[in-house]
């Protein structure tokens, strides 16, 4: 063999050499360096994965009226890398959508943008009707609340119909549940037929939640207390209505609110369900737990001559005490003084009982959240002893110092309606109960204040509350509200709390009002007439004749 020959014979073998190197090189690159990366692409070309999201809980009330219920929504969308006719699209949205067009020109290279979630019927039909071939349609779940009165209980969920606020966001895990993961086993050239299905993940059912509150009572309350909103005014407001042996609220209704189907412009105030998210100095209504107190400590009895001063002001131990004119009194019994609500004979005993008003007040649950099952519950304030001054006791008796919520308050009531015994208020029915009804009171002392307080029903402060033929008891609840540091005697606070029984039949029903810009008003003429009118409806909704 020629040299020639020889080196032709060597450079042919390492071609086939470094050919083979290569094709190795290759090999490793695609089998061992991109393994994972291929396999994922093999397994996409065979297997999908598919997610199924349950339909929401529904919410009922305690007769099983669904308050909240699933519907169908439509979603306008396009794919911006495949607009066909962008000059009819943007004009189009410029006129209908403008934040849409915005985004639109932001993203110009995006696969997929929504033009607007939810459509209204007025906005699909005009898409429809404009034949806008470049915008398409989805369907999503969304909620639609047939009861408008109960919108600040149940709230809303989002775009994503997840729970805001309300019970959809407490109890957002509940009724939206867990989605379930499968896998599928697929043609991979047509990708029309299955093989098999493999769950790879179970989903959790949802469950419905079912609510104390009674739909159609709750649509009585809110109608009279918006006939109190529109007489005066007022700027906020609310009634509810509770069973005080088991806690259940039968009804809550709060001013502001809104309709919970229609809300683009919904702003936070309109959300807020005022009698558990709002708490206020609430003033005369706690001349019934100091009094209750007083007695339990045996500082005073109900016969007790309180030397009331035949004045406006006076001085107790250098400090200022006013009560409003229509109170002036001089001797008077204590159960008198309570009827009356005449500060100065309270502030008198109230001195006599000192630092143990605010264990009474502690027990009854002032300065502690109820543990309702709600979203955003204050816990109020109650001024601690240590932080008292010489006017603290004096500013407690009359309700001053101390904060609540109105569902605090009408909580704090029902002891003079179970015998003494502190309850725990329930929005959720047959929840199970939290904590065990603890007798606070002594049963003699519950039975003084009831017949006080159906006096004063009857012919003291809050007889314009009484409710003919039957058990009526209750507080009016005038007060200044704080305003800078100040309290501004212009603004105020129009309350009531009481109840009504007949029998073994027994509701509690608290209600009030704030800021009228009308003057000369007082809890006896604006919020004992609402809570009259409400215990009215509720006794012919109850049918207890």
């Amino acid at each position: 063999m020629n040299n020639t020959a020889k080196i032709r014979t060597v450079s042919i073998f390492f071609i086939f050499c470094s050919l083979f190197g290569i094709a190795m090189v290759h090999l490793y690159g695609l089998q061992i360096k991109q393994h994972s990366f291929f396999s994922d692409l093999g397994n996409r070309q065979y297997y999908l994965t598919l997610t199924t999201y349950p339909e929401r809980g529904l919410i009922f009330d305690r007769n099983g009226a669904p308050l909240a219920l699933n519907k169908e929504s439509t979603a306008a969308f396009v794919m911006p890398h495949q607009i066909k006719n962008s000059e009819v699209l943007h004009t189009y949205l410029k006129k209908h959508f403008p934040n849409a067009l915005e985004k639109l020109k932001e993203k110009k290279d995006a696969y997929f943008l929504y033009i607007k979630r939810r459509l209204t019927d007025a906005e699909y039909q005009s898409i429809v009707d404009e034949h806008i071939l470049d915008i398409h349609f989805l369907k999503e779940p969304s909620r639609f609340y047939p009861v408008d009165t109960t919108a600040t209980i149940t709230g809303i969920t989002n775009i994503d119909n997840q729970g805001v606020f309300g019970i959809e966001l407490f109890y957002n895990s509940q009724l939206a549940g867990t989605p379930t993961t499968a896998v599928l086993e697929k043609d991979a050239r047509s990708g029309l037929f299955y093989f098999s299905k493999k769950t790879t993940s179970e989903g959790v059912i949802p469950t419905p939640v079912s609510l104390t509150i009674d739909a159609h009572l709750q649509f009585l309350v809110e109608e009279e207390l918006l006939t109190t909103i529109n007489k005066y005014q007022v700027s906020q407001g609310a009634a509810l209505v509770m069973d005080p042996d088991t806690g259940e609220i039968l009804a809550l209704a709060t001013y502001p609110t809104f309709d919970p189907n229609n809300t683009e412009s919904l702003t936070t105030e309109f959300t807020k369900n005022v009698a558990i998210t709002e708490c206020y100095e609430f003033g005369s209504a706690f001349k019934a737990f100091f009094a209750l107190a007083a007695l339990e400590e045996q500082v005073v009895t109900p016969e007790e001559i309180i030397d009331c001063e035949y004045r406006k002001t006076t001085y107790i131990e250098g400090r200022k005490v006013n009560t409003v004119e229509s109170t002036i009194a001089g001797p008077i019994s204590f159960s008198e003084v309570i009827q009356k609500s005449n500060n100065i004979g309270v502030a008198k005993v109230a001195k006599r009982l000192g630092d143990p008003l605010y264990d009474h007040y502690k027990s009854l649950g002032f300065g502690t959240k109820t543990g309702i099952s709600f979203p955003g519950e204050q816990s109020g304030f109650l001024m601690p002893v240590s932080r008292w001054s010489a006017q603290s006791v004096i500013s407690l008796s009359y309700g001053y110092e101390v904060r609540c919520s109105l569902l605090q308050l009408a909580t704090a009531f029902c002891v003079f309606c179970n015998d003494g015994y502190k309850i725990q208020p329930k929005l959720i029915l047959n929840e199970p109960t939290k904590q065990i009804p603890e007798k606070i009171y002594s049963t003699e002392v519950i039975h003084t204040m009831r017949d006080i307080l159906q006096e004063t029903a009857k012919h003291g402060t809050a007889k314009l509350a009484h409710v003919e033929g039957y058990i009526t008891l209750g507080k009016t609840s005038t007060a200044n509200l704080l305003e800078k540091g100040q309290y501004n005697t212009h603004k105020n606070l129009y309350g009531f709390v009481g109840a009504v029984e007949k029998g073994s039949y027994k509701r509690v029903i608290a209600c009030f009002v704030k800021e009228s810009p009308r003057h000369n008003l007082y809890a006896s003429t604006v919020a004992a007439p609402l809570f009259e009118r409400i215990a009215e409806k509720t006794l012919l909704h109850d049918r207890i004749w």
